[in-house]
């Protein structure tokens, strides 16, 4: 699928009502791009591989807005039909905004008088507008430029555009492609989970992996022979995620069990979970989340089972450490690569 991009310059106290005000013209689902620093809330749901850290806020942001540019004839066809309009239209006047066929070049009009409305009563910025052309495609093209294979140790972590060499046929490989949302183990704090991982799992493991995004942590755990494991997660995506990459890293669907909700918060999500369960715990978060998380882990920890956590910059370590201790559990090892620190106890 095509779409036409069209992306205004602006700066960040003016994201919200110009959202707002170009809404009531078809334009729904802005992707917003700023340097505006992630607030405690938005942390907490970063529930996936930590990105690094972003540039300072400058104050400017980019917003784009996606038209859809139908993809044949029998589209145009549809649309002048259900709209009551003239198949012999030109075919770039039928591009789609909120589901009626819109002209780009009035739809930019349009926008261009609204921020100049707006720009009368706040400060907007710059203010431009630019048209560009994407596809559906191009957001997954765009990581094979930079996306290879690479090791965790005897792991190959390899995209399904790259073949396993001969050399590799005695590794174990997961196969993953990357995303928009989760991650991939390329991430520093996922490749010192799974060595945390390595050095406590047996076959009679039962995993919970908390924050379990792409699902990296629990299939590479299944891969290397635990008993079963359970995921959890905020977003929805990961429930799809998660099933792309157990089918095809060859997975057994009864071995994973995912659920979506607020581990910390959600008493509902704790009684599906179980309580006193499990041998492994392992949590992928920023150290802001462990904190609140980690006495709640406690709980579904086995007596003498295993909390690994990652997604600590070395600042925080001692935070994470502290939140241990004050949960009754023992601090086994830390672990550390580049400025990413792993904490591993035990209940």
């Amino acid at each position: 699928m095509k779409w036409k991009k069209l992306t205004v310059k602006t700066i960040t106290d003016a994201e919200d009502i110009i959202i707002s005000e170009l809404y009531d013209l078809g334009l729904e689902g802005a992707m917003i791009e700023d340097h505006v620093p992630l607030t405690a809330w938005e942390k907490e749901q970063m529930f996936v591989d930590i990105l690094p850290d972003a540039p300072e806020d400058d104050g400017i942001a980019y917003l784009s807005f996606f038209v859809e540019v139908p993809s044949d004839e029998d589209d145009v066809e549809s649309i002048a039909t259900q709209n009551g309009l003239s198949e012999d239209m030109d075919n770039s006047y039928f591009m789609v905004s909120n589901g009626q066929p819109v002209d780009m070049d009035a739809l930019v009009l349009a926008v261009t008088e609204k921020l100049n409305e707006i720009r009368e009563f706040m400060d907007i910025g710059e203010g431009s507008i630019v048209v560009s052309e994407t596809e559906d495609k191009d957001w997954l093209n765009n990581w094979k430029e930079f996306f290879h294979q690479f090791y965790i140790d005897d792991l190959l972590v390899t995209p399904s555009w790259e073949e396993v060499k001969p050399e590799d046929a005695d590794k174990k490989v997961l196969h993953i492609d990357p995303g928009t949302a989760f991650g991939t183990g390329m991430h520093e704090t996922t490749q010192l989970c799974i060595r945390q991982l390595k050095k406590y799992i047996t076959p009679e493991t039962l995993l919970l992996d908390v924050g379990t995004g792409s699902g990296i942590l629990a299939i590479v755990s299944l891969m290397y022979g635990i008993k079963g494991a359970v995921g959890t997660d905020l977003d929805p995506c990961a429930v799809e995620a998660v099933r792309e990459n157990m089918e095809v890293n060859g997975v057994a669907s009864d071995s994973f069990e995912m659920m979506i909700g607020n581990i910390i918060s959600d008493k509902e999500i704790q009684e599906r979970v179980g309580y006193d369960k499990y041998d492994i715990v392992v949590a992928n978060i920023l150290a802001e989340v462990l904190l609140p998380l980690t006495p709640v882990v406690k709980q579904h920890l086995k007596k003498g089972g295993i909390y690994i956590t990652s997604g600590i910059i070395a600042e925080k370590e001692q935070l994470v450490t502290d939140a241990i201790k004050a949960a009754g559990m023992e601090v086994l090892e830390v672990t550390r690569q580049n400025e990413w620190v792993s904490v591993t106890a035990r209940r």
